[in-house]
């Protein structure tokens, strides 16, 4: 099996589990999800789950987690000669446009359980890995020794974060990408702030 076929097969199993957990959680409560339901509705072995999560807080909140990896791909996808901001802006909403509508549901439970709240914000926090990685290659910058990627990572994400909590609260029926939108043409001017190299 070729390295890219290997990846793409990993990344199904972990997108597979991850959905179990969260559907078992919304259905029984995350209190109430056992490894063994998990893998069971994946149809893999509680093996195989353990080689990919260490606890069911962080499969319930795989699928929202592994959103930064998705973003940066979108990133790196956007075309060379678009403005830092706009190229953010842009592959922002053209991933959320393209997914279906976040599961206010699912975003409740996660922010109603510390276990599960903490899980989310670890890996959806300040200094996304992938994220940062793919603005420090866009600007030329190191993520190690340069601030500015993380700095910027951070303000995009804080937008996603404001956005996902007032769609959820507010009595707003417009889609989370038009809300997701103004949050992030407030941050979005950050980026004028770097010359890329």
């Amino acid at each position: 099996m070729n390295e890219g076929l290997r990846a793409r097969k990993k990344q199904a199993t972990r997108r597979a589990l991850g959905e179990a957990a969260l559907r078992l959680a919304l259905e029984h409560g995350p209190q109430n999800v056992r490894v063994e339901d998990i893998a069971m509705a994946a149809g893999v072995s509680t093996r195989t789950y353990n080689n990919y999560f260490g606890s069911r807080e962080a499969a319930i909140c795989s699928v929202a987690a592994d959103r930064a990896i998705w973003l940066a791909e979108a990133l790196r996808d956007r075309p060379a000669d678009e403005p830092l901001a706009a190229a953010c802006v842009n592959a922002f909403l053209d991933y959320f446009r393209g997914q279906e509508e976040p599961d206010r549901k699912a975003m409740l439970m996660i922010f109603s359980h510390p276990a599960l709240q903490a899980e989310f914000q670890r890996h959806c926090g300040p200094r996304t890995g992938p994220l940062v990685e793919a603005i420090a290659e866009r600007c030329g910058l190191d993520p190690e020794t340069d601030i500015f990627p993380g700095l910027f990572t951070d303000a995009l994400m804080v937008a996603v974060r404001a956005a996902n909590a007032h769609w959820m609260r507010a009595d707003d029926d417009r889609p989370f990408a038009d809300v997701l939108g103004e949050a992030l043409a407030i941050v979005a001017p950050v980026a004028t702030a770097v010359t890329p190299r």
